[in-house]
C-alpha cells in the first residue's frame, strides 16, 4: 500500500514526487514515457536555464532526484482506477493492481499536430507551440504558423506582438472566418491555404517549409497551432471528478485537490497553462496538501 500513487512522470508529477519523497512517504510514480515534455528540445523561460533546457533532461534529473529520496517508479499506463473506502486500486496495462491511499493525476495533455518530416527535431528549438513561453524567440524574425482554420489564424494575430514578418499556412484547409481573414490581411500576415509536405532543418534549426504544390518558403522560426489537443483526464472521469467542458480537471486553487476526496491533479491536465514553471509549482502545492492529509 503506497501513501500516494502519482500517475504521470512529467514535470508536475516529478516535482510532487520529490516533495513527497522529502516527507519520507511511500510513493510510486507510474509513467508511460509519452508526455509532451519529452518532445520539447529546449525550454527557454525557466529560472536557472537562460540558454534553454530540454524536457528530457529535466525529467532525467527529476527522476534521479526522486529516486534518491526513495520514490519508486513503474513504467506503464493506468487503465482503470477505483475508489474504495480508504484507498484506491489502480490497474495498469500490464494487469498489475496498485494500491494507494492517495492519488495524484499528473497526466497532462498532448498537442495535436501532423506527422511532418523535420518537425520533431525542431520542437522547442525553432518551432514552438506556446506564445507565452516562446513568443520572445521569434522577435522580428520571419516566422511561419502551420495550423488549422481559426486556431492558426488566432495564433498568427497573437504573435504579431513579437514579429510583423508572419506567414500563416492553413495546412488542414479548414475554414477561416471572414473577420479573421480580414484582420490577417489588414495586419500584413501572409495567408496560404495549402498542405505542408515537410520542414527542412539542420540540428533542429528550421530552414524552410516545403509545400505539397512544390513551393519552398524560407523562414527562420515556426509555430504550430491545430487545436483539439488531447486532455488526458479519463481517470478523473472514472472517479467522478468534476471536469470543465474542455475536459480539464477542476481543482481547489489552494490545495489542488479535485472534487473527489483524496484525489489531486496538477499540471496541464488541471490548468491549461502550458508552462513548466507552473506545473512545478502545482506539483509541489499538491504534494504539500497530500502530506497534510496523511498526517
Amino acid at each position: 500500500m503506497y501513501d500516494c500513487v502519482i500517475v504521470g512522470g512529467g514535470i508536475a508529477g516529478l516535482q510532487a514526487a520529490i516533495q513527497l519523497g522529502r516527507y519520507e512517504h511511500r510513493v510510486l510514480v507510474i509513467d508511460s514515457d509519452g508526455g509532451r515534455s519529452l518532445l520539447c528540445k529546449s525550454y527557454h523561460n525557466i529560472l536557472g536555464y537562460p540558454d534553454g533546457v530540454s524536457g528530457d533532461y529535466l525529467r532525467s534529473i527529476g527522476k534521479e532526484h526522486a529516486v534518491r529520496l526513495g520514490v519508486q517508479f513503474l513504467q506503464g499506463k493506468v487503465n482503470t482506477v477505483n475508489k474504495h473506502e480508504t484507498y484506491f486500486i489502480l490497474q495498469t496495462d500490464h494487469g498489475e493492481d496498485i494500491l494507494g491511499k492517495r492519488v495524484l493525476l499528473a497526466t497532462g495533455i498532448m498537442d495535436r499536430f501532423p506527422k511532418l518530416e523535420g518537425l520533431l527535431p525542431c520542437l522547442g528549438k525553432s518551432v514552438y507551440v506556446c506564445p507565452d513561453c516562446d513568443g520572445y524567440e521569434i522577435k522580428d524574425m520571419k516566422t511561419v504558423i502551420i495550423g488549422s482554420g481559426d486556431v492558426g489564424a488566432n495564433m498568427a494575430l497573437t504573435l504579431l506582438y513579437w514579429s510583423k514578418k508572419l506567414l500563416y499556412i492553413n495546412h488542414e484547409k479548414k475554414t477561416v472566418s471572414k473577420d479573421l481573414l480580414k484582420q490577417l490581411k489588414e495586419k500584413g500576415v501572409e495567408y496560404i491555404q495549402e498542405e505542408v509536405s515537410a520542414l527542412t532543418e539542420e540540428d533542429g534549426l528550421l530552414l524552410d517549409v516545403r509545400l505539397k504544390n512544390g513551393n519552398v518558403i524560407k523562414v527562420n522560426k515556426g509555430f504550430i497551432a491545430f487545436g483539439g489537443n488531447e486532455v488526458r483526464s479519463d481517470l478523473a472521469q472514472q472517479l467522478g471528478a468534476e471536469r470543465l467542458s474542455n475536459k480539464h480537471i477542476i481543482v481547489d486553487p489552494r490545495s489542488k485537490m479535485t472534487s473527489v476526496e483524496h484525489v489531486w491533479a496538477a499540471g496541464d491536465v488541471a490548468a491549461h497553462s502550458e508552462q513548466v514553471t507552473i506545473a512545478m509549482g502545482e506539483g509541489s502545492q499538491a504534494a504539500i496538501w497530500i502530506h497534510k492529509s496523511l498526517c
